[in-house]
């Protein structure tokens, strides 16, 4: 799976954080400004408090001056510059005011008032500058006493918007750090659900890879109930494709035994028969039979690569190998001396593919080699490798790769059909293995073949 974009990981974790960020930020938003809100209903409430109470205690003495009977109940009025203040102006008729009276907290400073014109009762709010240049939110109201109705008071409370501004930065610091906590929180949880989601497609996924290393022909049935019914679709395909193999299989069988028959009459007929003609058909016969031969083999090696389970001792075969090749090339002398490691190697294949493998290998070194021809066997982590020297004349680099492919031969004079090495190829590469032509350290050619070594 690629990485990125393409990813449905990517995208799902991607598109899940995206929605939970913008959810808490908008969430956030809306409870600092319902926050707000209150908080500026709660203080205009306690400003208007603090008037009602300013004119209830006002009373008017002897001269008809407003007094105050008793002192406002929060003691704030009563230390300078505490941000909270009151006080009390005489109209004139020209809508100005005479201050009467003021709070404490004022000391010599007073609050300055718009110029605006009240009914008796009406409230006005105002932002004006307190003594200390800070800003202050401020109530009015006009009010005229019952014992000097042709009089008009104006009754005013102000206090310091920082008393409203403090809280809310508070709020907003400890909302933010709650906030992040819980997008956090959130965005781990839907993290560790898109990984636990997808954790049933990456098992799909081993599956599949185990399917096509032939680990398994069938994909497991206990899958999530989404996800079963496209195991069942891939397990019905590939059970209808294995049936169709292995019927292709037996038909090819079926078709080379019965085409051995008439081939088999041909070059009877064709060895009691002299001339041209005859030695014509001989060769086609023979050739014929290789690559009907050749093809069985592939299609044997074909269906034995994907069974996993299949095991050969490789020194027993070598061994049984290296006695027939002493027969067919009594010239040539054949050394194999494996050791106690070597003898507990085991190939992941059919013997007969071994064989067929390692008999092509030996033929060659056998009809190219001086004298002498040595075998070596020796194993990585995850492959044989079996290598066989021979001091015969070598392969210039660059007709290696050309000698692998069918019908090339590296010379004419010697008998051949060239599909030994193309062959052999072929089956390792059936089997996940490769065959490389090297140098061999005695100066002729080294073909080492890598074939999946058993556990």
């Amino acid at each position: 799976m690629k990485a990125g974009s393409t990813s449905l990981r990517f995208r799902l974790l991607v598109g899940t954080l995206v929605w939970v960020a913008a959810t808490v930020g908008i969430a956030g938003w809306v409870l600092q400004s319902m926050f707000e809100q209150q908080l500026s209903r709660q203080f205009d409430n306690e400003l208007s408090m603090h008037l009602a109470q300013l004119a209830a205690h006002l009373e008017t003495d002897a001269g008809g001056n407003p007094v105050l009977a008793r002192p406002l109940s929060d003691p704030r009025l009563e230390r300078p510059y505490a941000g909270l203040y009151w006080q009390v102006e005489r109209m004139a008729p020209d809508n100005s005011g005479v201050i009467i009276l003021r709070s404490r907290s004022l000391w010599d400073a007073q609050l300055p008032v718009p110029a605006d014109r009240l009914a008796d009762g009406e409230r006005h709010t105002h932002r004006v500058s307190g003594p200390d240049g800070e800003a202050l939110r401020m109530l009015e109201q006009v009010m005229q006493p019952a014992e000097g109705p042709d009089q008009s008071w104006r009754l005013i409370v102000a206090a310091d918007e920082r008393l409203l501004a403090e809280p809310v930065a508070r709020f907003r610091t400890l909302l933010i750090g709650a906030l992040v906590l819980l997008a956090g929180g959130l965005m781990v949880a839907a993290a560790f659900q898109v990984v636990a989601g997808l954790r049933p497609l990456k098992r799909l996924r081993d599956e599949l890879s185990l399917l096509r290393d032939g680990r398994r022909t069938t994909l497991s049935e206990d899958h999530p109930s989404e996800i079963q019914p496209v195991v069942d679709e891939l397990n019905a395909v590939l059970s209808r494709n294995a049936d169709f193999v292995t019927r292709a299989r037996h038909q090819a069988g079926n078709l080379a035994h019965a085409v051995k028959t008439p081939l088999a009459v041909m070059a009877n007929a064709a060895a009691e028969a002299d001339g041209p003609f005859a030695e014509l058909v001989h060769n086609q016969v023979i050739a014929a039979r290789q690559q009907i031969d050749r093809h069985l083999a592939l299609a044997r090696v074909a269906a034995a690569a994907q069974d996993k389970g299949l095991r050969c001792q490789v020194v027993p075969v070598i061994e049984g190998l290296v006695r027939v090749m002493q027969r067919v090339h009594p010239e040539r002398s054949f050394t194999f001396t494996p050791g106690e490691t070597a003898r507990e190697m085991l190939f992941c294949g059919e013997a007969q593919d071994l064989q067929e493998m390692l008999g092509n290998l030996l033929d060659n070194a056998g009809k190219w080699a001086c004298s002498q021809i040595r075998i070596a066997i020796s194993a990585d982590a995850e492959q044989l490798h079996l290598d066989i020297d021979d001091d015969g004349p070598s392969i210039p680099d660059d007709r290696r790769a050309a000698l692998l492919q069918r019908g090339q031969r590296g010379d004419e004079k010697v008998a051949g059909s060239g599909l030994g090495l193309a062959i052999v190829s072929e089956l390792a590469t059936l089997y996940q293995g490769q065959l490389e032509l090297l140098d061999a350290p005695s100066g002729g050619l080294r073909s080492r073949l890598k074939l999946p070594l058993a556990r």
